[in-house]
């Protein structure tokens, strides 16, 4: 299946991830200016990410609504609040000034509630609408948006914040209308005619696909969130090594965060393109994306050098790039439509899990010593590695056939003759012996 006008359809979906990964990369290379401005600990100034990041335990709770009523009926309203929680906290910064951390992080749970209905259930809504080898270009093409969201916003992050440290939070409405008015206009959804479950069976479809895909799931869910964790722990480090310890800021600043996350949104894009063909590869490639990831975190230990120090956390970032593409096929893949949603959005809320503890954890071992720092990422993205390799099984995927439909690897070949939508119903056992006896004639 390809959806008329694909490019515009794939442009407005991949418009909904781009701007919820605003909402915490942007504010990174002007949390130390929100530091200082509100006189806050390193702990507490970590909490202007987390707060955004926890609303995304609600994430399945989007998911489930989203599989009974409609992808975009979650998406839409998710982007309307995520606008509100960035007026909260704008106004409340402008009005209480040094004063307005309170009201900022009301403000950032807000925003963390209306992104819990947008990203994840984004994946799904691209995994309804694309089957066969576009799936794995579009969910590509997705995650590259999520990733160009986080190179673009370190920079329009520091340039926003050179006229004021609370500006960022204004931009957010602004620019969620015209993702909104895409997504209302162009995205076409397919017309769901399943039938809608009780919340017991719901719970009970959800229960059956973990117990019998556990593994791969699991470790799928580990792979994203020790991703997220480092990436954000990462940067959270860098926007404050930079000022202190190189004497980087503004927008060369905002330049120099962007490096990682270039090379992870490049790497996805080139990723998703591989797996359009070669869908086999997806186990190893996440293999050997956290295994990047493990080496060059625990290689920074020995580079002194702030060049050497930035090759290192390039191939971080293309480790998370080699990496997040072939979790998202993987896990759209893994499971039947009518569960799809909630099992992305269990996935999305691991992921924010990942991110709200990124900077927290990666600021206390920040104290304790840069060791710990890279020795204790780099043995969670190992431990990762090596499940990944153990545990990740391609056969367990459904993969699409000659028509583009998905099924079951090693699963016997369906007769053409039985396999019927909604409004089809089963040849019997009768219509089958006409239709054959029609069939020598």
């Amino acid at each position: 299946m390809k959806p008329k006008n694909s490019a515009s359809v794939l442009a407005a979906i991949s418009g909904v991830p781009f701007i919820m990964v605003l909402g915490n990369s942007m504010l990174i290379p002007v949390l130390p200016a929100m530091k200082q401005a509100m006189n806050l600990s390193q702990l507490e100034v970590s909490m202007i990410i987390t707060a955004f990041s926890i609303p995304g335990l609600l994430i399945p709770l989007a998911g489930f609504l989203s599989d009974r009523i409609g992808r975009k009926k979650i998406i839409i309203p998710g982007l309307i609040l995520y606008g509100i929680g960035g007026v909260t906290a704008g106004a409340a910064a402008i009005i209480l000034r040094e004063n307005a951390f309170a009201w900022i992080i009301g403000g950032r749970i807000i925003q963390g509630i209306g992104a819990a209905g947008t990203t994840p259930i984004a994946m799904a809504l691209t995994g309804d609408l694309f089957t066969g080898p576009q799936r794995s270009k579009s969910l590509g093409i997705v995650e590259a948006a999520n990733g160009m969201g986080k190179v673009l916003s370190p920079v329009l992050g520091a340039a926003i914040g050179l006229i004021a440290w609370y500006a960022a939070f204004i931009f957010f409405p602004a620019i969620v209308v015209p993702i909104v008015i895409g997504m209302w206009f162009l995205v076409k959804e397919p017309k769901n005619e399943r039938e809608k479950q009780s919340v017991s069976k719901y719970a009970q479809s959800i229960k059956k696909v973990f117990h019998k895909k556990s593994a791969i799931l699991l470790t799928s869910f580990l792979g994203g969130m020790t991703a997220l964790l480092i990436l954000f722990g990462i940067l959270f480090f860098l926007s404050d090594y930079l000022e202190t310890s190189v004497g980087i800021y503004g927008i060369m600043k905002g330049f120099a965060l962007a490096v990682p996350v270039l090379f992870m949104s490049v790497t996805s894009y080139v990723t998703g393109m591989l797996l359009k063909k070669k869908v086999k590869l997806m186990k190893w490639l996440a293999v050997t994306g956290l295994s990047l990831i493990a080496l060059s975190l625990m290689s920074l230990n020995f580079f002194q050098n702030i060049y050497l120090f930035f090759v290192g956390i390039s191939i971080t970032g293309t480790g998370t790039g080699l990496l997040l593409p072939c979790l998202n096929t993987i896990i759209t893949s893994t499971v039947d439509s009518a569960e799809r949603g909630l099992v992305t959005s269990v996935y999305g809320s691991v992921r924010f899990l990942g991110v709200a503890a990124g900077p927290p954890l990666f600021g206390y071992l920040m104290d304790q010593g840069n060791a710990y720092m890279y020795w204790g990422g780099g043995a969670l993205a190992g431990i990762s590695a090596v499940a990944a390799a153990f545990l990740i099984r391609v056969r367990d995927m459904q993969q699409p056939d000659e028509t583009g439909q998905d099924k079951q690897p090693g699963a016997p070949p369906i007769k053409t003759e039985f396999v019927f939508s909604p409004s089809r119903k089963p040849l019997s056992e009768k219509d089958d012996k006409v239709k054959s006896k029609k069939s020598k004639v």
